[in-house]
């Protein structure tokens, strides 16, 4: 899950939203393209919680988000270990897990409303080619603004699991399928009714 803007006074918070969102696309594109060891992609990794503390998250917050990355880190290298073998394996999920380590500092450091302005300012260009920047702008905000409404589902289907006595299965993400779909359609109603949609 992505995480929402923490307020601070910590110098990547007061870094303009266009620097960071730049720094964020360099720093993604260096870490995929430079040629890592086990040991320079787990040193990328210490890195990340560097940034953290320079952003005053703390070490706390940086184990939360390697938490919350659990499953995409089993998943990335159970695969990778599989069909690569163990060294590029352990290389190719920190380097992933690096890169998603940085996309939360940006998101916890920078406030959603800053971020998109960023983001609609350096998408004018594309105007010329018919892209709408306020609407790509306003996609991507939307969709920050829904992951907590869909983590939050998600925990009402794990308190009502646990209430009788279910382990949770195959079903669950039904049910929790369903209940983000019938979100999505409440939520369409309610741009369509402001003119926006």
């Amino acid at each position: 899950m992505i995480p929402l803007y923490r307020p601070g006074t910590s110098p990547l918070h007061r870094l303009g939203a266009g620097w960071k969102l730049a720094g964020l696309a360099v720093l993604a594109v260096a870490a995929s393209v430079f040629p890592h060891t086990p040991v320079s992609a787990v040193v990328t990794l210490g890195l990340t919680l560097v940034v953290f503390l320079i952003g005053g998250l703390g070490v706390t917050a940086w184990l939360g988000r390697v938490w919350d990355l659990k499953w995409i880190i089993v998943f990335l290298a159970l695969t990778q270990g599989i069909f690569l073998g163990p060294a590029p394996a352990l290389t190719g999920t920190t380097r992933v897990v690096a890169v998603l380590l940085l996309a939360s500092v940006c998101t916890m450091t920078t406030p959603t409303g800053e971020m998109i302005d960023a983001l609609r300012r350096a998408l004018s260009p594309l105007r010329r080619i018919g892209v709408d920047p306020w609407r790509v702008a306003f996609t991507v905000s939307l969709t920050i603004a829904v992951i907590p409404v869909v983590g939050a589902l998600a925990a009402q289907v794990r308190d009502a699991a646990r209430a009788r006595g279910v382990r949770l299965g195959p079903r669950a993400i039904v049910t929790l399928l369903v209940l983000a779909l019938r979100h999505a359609d409440d939520m369409g109603d309610a741009l369509t009714a402001r003119g926006i949609a």
